[in-house]
């Protein structure tokens, strides 16, 4: 009697297929629950906005009030051909990787033998609690010929002994731990670039955990000459509360699908410091990172697009990072990065008014002005403006309607990038808490900081206490 073979393997790639196909399934399910949730409200609001539009006339009798007005809708029809663009370039860089893969490119580094040598470098400071997991997650990277540089910053803890302790271990891929005075994370970076031997860098942070397929995945774009860096995906690890699940949807919505349409136009205006991989050549060209600024890695690639170079966006490169837990180090990152991308911009005004020479890096930095001051002092004043006229003249609805239009964009971008990004659909439904308190809370956080880097307060670097989730 003939017995039939077990083949485990066929057996686990079938029943992994099935469970990705109910994943992507759900996903499609969920979004679709939610946008037609949002049609249904729409619907209900657009008949109460009709029954209430004579009360609303209020708003043109006084010339203050008119003149809000009209600034906030002016506002709000920036904010829908924004969220348009975003979603519209990013399908359309999305279209272009999925023809690219059909189609079969001309690949330069289709061997194994034929890969470059890839430097990751790894600046540190005190981070003793994540940086071992961070170098044995790097070593585990599928790729053939690369090394590891930690630059220990002047670590205050055990940092340099628990990543020396590694790289004595015995392994293929070589590990250095350089040690120095402590200067900053741009000056540890530029430390790496001076002693990396590969032809290619990836700079990371000392507490990410790269995705194995990331070298490989961000090498292929240099095969264009004109590249000259490839910002990585960023997500959250540390999905634990209610407010790192925020930050989750925030870098998936906020972040990556800004980066996936900016790819679109080569022209990505932030590598982040968690993953972003670089021409060696193109580092010194440029002088490395500079120390006077609070966000080196925008001011950077600043400095990279104004010499002209083009810069991709790899969404498979996932770099997972641990985010602030906690409300008052959110607030200080925040802080930070507010007065760091002003700084960064002032460094480069004289592109904004030189749209001839300046090309599209004059729209960029536009674009950074207009998220980074007008969005949330809009969203400010909004809130204050409805509050204040759902007080004095009983029309509170009003502020209702306003989050509503804000929370439907929020709602349609992060079912998009659900699906797009493969994420999980619970984050469809953190846009409302999102819309409903936490943007308002980091606006006002945003504000404070435009207007002391406007005032020329002082401020110092912040460290994020890491918990160790990698």
């Amino acid at each position: 009697m003939a017995r039939q073979l077990s083949l485990p393997g066929a057996i686990s790639d079938s029943g992994f297929g099935k469970t990705l196909a109910i994943k992507k399934f759900s996903r499609y399910a969920w979004v679709t629950v939610a946008i037609v949730g949002l049609i249904f409200l729409l619907a209900f609001s657009y008949q109460s906005v009709r029954e209430k539009q004579g009360s609303f006339s209020v708003l043109l009798e006084h010339y203050a009030l008119m003149a809000v007005t009209i600034y906030l809708l002016i506002f709000l029809v920036l904010l829908i051909i924004r969220y348009a663009v975003l979603i519209l370039y990013s399908f359309m860089d999305h279209l272009e990787s999925l023809y690219k893969q059909r189609n079969g490119p001309v690949n330069l580094y289709r061997e194994d033998s034929a890969l470059p040598m890839i430097s990751l470098v790894v600046p540190a400071y005190n981070e003793g609690l994540v940086i071992q997991a961070a170098i044995r997650s790097l070593l585990l990277l599928d790729y053939p010929n690369f090394e590891i540089i930690v630059i220990d910053d002047g670590s205050t803890d055990d940092t340099y002994e628990k990543a020396i302790a590694v790289a004595r271990e015995r392994h293929n891929i070589p590990v250095r731990v350089v040690t120095k005075r402590n200067g900053g994370k741009a000056e540890a970076l530029n430390t790496g670039m001076t002693v990396a031997r590969g032809e290619f860098i990836l700079n990371m942070d000392g507490d990410s955990k790269l995705s194995s397929n990331t070298l490989r995945a961000c090498i292929r774009h240099f095969e264009n000459p004109k590249i000259g860096a490839v910002a990585g995906n960023v997500k959250v690890i540390n999905r634990e509360n209610m407010w790192t699940r925020v930050q989750a949807l925030e870098y998936v919505e906020g972040l990556a699908m800004a980066r996936k349409a900016q790819s679109f136009m080569r022209a990505v205006n932030i590598i982040p410091g968690p993953l972003g991989m670089f021409r060696k050549s193109v580092l010194q060209q440029v002088g490395g990172y500079d120390h006077d600024t609070f966000a080196e890695d925008c001011d950077l690639t600043l400095k990279l697009l104004m010499r002209g170079w083009h810069i991709a966006y790899e969404p498979n490169a996932i770099a997972w990072v641990e985010t602030p837990s906690g409300l008052l180090d959110l607030l200080k990152q925040r802080y930070r990065w507010t007065r760091g991308i002003l700084q960064a911009t002032a460094k480069h005004s004289h592109a904004l008014w030189q749209p001839r020479k300046a090309g599209i890096n004059c729209f960029i930095l536009w674009y950074m002005l207009f998220e980074g001051i007008m969005w949330p002092f809009s969203t400010v004043l909004g809130n204050l403006f409805f509050i204040y006229v759902g007080i004095q003249y009983g029309l509170a609805i009003l502020l209702f309607y306003w989050w509503l239009q804000l929370t439907v964009l929020d709602v349609v971008a992060a079912s998009y990038c659900v699906v797009i990004e493969e994420e999980e659909p619970s984050l469809i439904f953190y846009a409302i808490m999102f819309r409903l308190f936490y943007i308002n809370i980091i606006d006002i956080s945003k504000v404070f900081a435009t207007i002391e880097e406007w005032r020329g307060h002082t401020m110092t670097w912040g460290k994020l206490e890491r918990e160790g989730k990698l």
